[in-house]
């Protein structure tokens, strides 16, 4: 069994990094806030978006892993330039703002147990992380980011040792509770945005290339990789384990801040302090267990911060770099691909300039959440436009199913931000 779980975590790639890279400092905030505001009354979103943000995962990879190209690259064969330049550029808005505010925050938490200047912690931070990216190759890169994924099972293990009603938890999570207020869209945008976000689109697809190199299933001059049924069983199975992952961790984000914060009046979380206090079921039989929470809560920020801030700068990277033909990949040296990596240290140092625009950086992570959810409705549309094309996805083309709960989650974000837009002006 135990040989069977390692072979497990061995085989896990793209879809188990790109799960927890979901659940990044952004939809930490944006999952506590929606608990700490509405208590146990979005539980359900974990539920009903697993399917949409699974559907949409695997045929971003599917569209990898088949045409060995990222989504940009196959979006210039199907639409024109302009249209692309577009997508592309709201993709990089989103993932530059995201960047800079999940840096911010990253620094931020670290304060609560250091007691270093932000700048100083903001700068080192910057720094570790575009060592990393530049000098660090792909192989070695992906095994750091799986073990970072773990960070996240302070929020599961926390969410056991808290006492509730479970028939009602059980009720709220099967259940869809609506409510027509601005507030209530604002956070259900967020919520959709922060777990369907156009950076993991583009990185899974990205990274599926990546892997078929790494295998030697693709050349590094590029072609069509040589795929197979049971290569594309893997990475569904890799693809679905990540994002229940992604799943079952926002959840329990929710639900410890819903059983914590929210009963005691804090429905508004306005500084890291205050997110950290929905830990403290977990330590609270422990002497210092405002500290020891603090604690949790720096690990679980830190981790999930330092697992998706490099992959919101690659890619961005990835998409320019298609867009331009340049040449790519976290499997390049640096000197092989000088724009690529260009890339990842300018969008980097813009994300730090950010934090000093005066803007508090739990906020900025709940309203970068709304920004993903609008950017993604667009992109949506180019993935599906991507994967149901016969003539670049022949045989491996999305299945039927697939394709109708991409649809249908397209007609939800959409709705979702037109009805907030609607609400905005009520």
């Amino acid at each position: 069994m135990k040989l069977r779980l390692r072979k497990l975590f061995k085989d896990l790639g793209p879809g188990i990094i790109t799960g927890a890279a979901d659940d990044d400092p952004s939809g930490i905030a944006t999952y506590s806030q929606a608990g700490a505001m509405f208590g146990h009354k979005f539980l359900w979103t974990s539920l009903y978006i697993l399917p949409l943000v699974y559907a949409i995962q695997e045929i971003a990879a599917r569209v990898g892993l088949v045409t060995g190209k990222g989504i940009a690259r196959n979006l210039k064969e199907i639409y024109p330039k302009p249209l692309v330049y577009l997508l592309i550029s709201g993709l990089l808005i989103a993932n530059t703002i995201n960047l800079g505010v999940d840096l911010g925050a990253i620094a931020t938490a670290l304060q609560l147990i250091l007691p270093v200047n932000f700048d100083i912690l903001l700068v080192s931070i910057t720094i570790m992380i575009v060592i990393l990216e530049l000098f660090t190759s792909y192989k070695q890169y992906a095994k750091v980011l799986k073990w970072l994924a773990l960070s996240l099972l302070a929020y599961i293990i926390t969410g056991l040792f808290i006492k509730a009603d479970w028939q009602q938890i059980l009720r709220q999570t099967l259940i869809p509770n609506f409510e027509n207020s601005y507030i209530w869209f604002f956070t259900l945008v967020g919520l959709m945005g922060t777990t369907i976000s156009p950076y993991v689109m583009f990185w899974q697809a990205n990274e599926e290339v990546e892997e078929e190199m790494s295998a030697g299933l693709l050349s590094r001059k590029g072609g069509l990789p040589r795929i197979s049924w049971k290569l594309i069983r893997k990475m569904r199975i890799d693809t679905l384990v990540g994002m229940l992952f992604a799943a079952i961790t926002s959840w329990f984000i929710m639900f410890t801040a819903g059983s914590t914060l929210y009963p005691n009046g804090i429905t508004e979380i306005t500084s890291a302090a205050q997110a950290a206090e929905a830990l403290e079921p977990l330590v609270q039989t422990f002497p210092n267990a405002g500290f020891l929470a603090k604690l949790l809560f720096t690990f679980g920020i830190v981790g999930t911060g330092l697992l998706a801030v490099p992959i919101f700068a690659a890619s961005s990277s990835y998409a320019l770099s298609e867009l331009f033909n340049w040449k790519e990949g976290l499997n390049n040296k640096v000197k092989r691909a000088k724009p690529f990596y260009a890339v990842i240290v300018i969008s980097t140092l813009v994300g730090v300039g950010i934090n000093y625009l005066g803007i508090n950086s739990i906020q900025a992570l709940v309203y970068s959440a709304v920004l993903n959810g609008v950017v993604s409705i667009p992109l949506i549309a180019g993935v599906l436009s991507i994967g149901r094309n016969e003539r670049l996805m022949g045989e491996y083309r999305t299945p039927a199913i697939l394709q109708a709960l991409g649809i249908f989650t397209f007609i939800c974000m959409l709705a979702g931000s037109l009805f907030l837009l609607v609400s905005s002006l009520n």
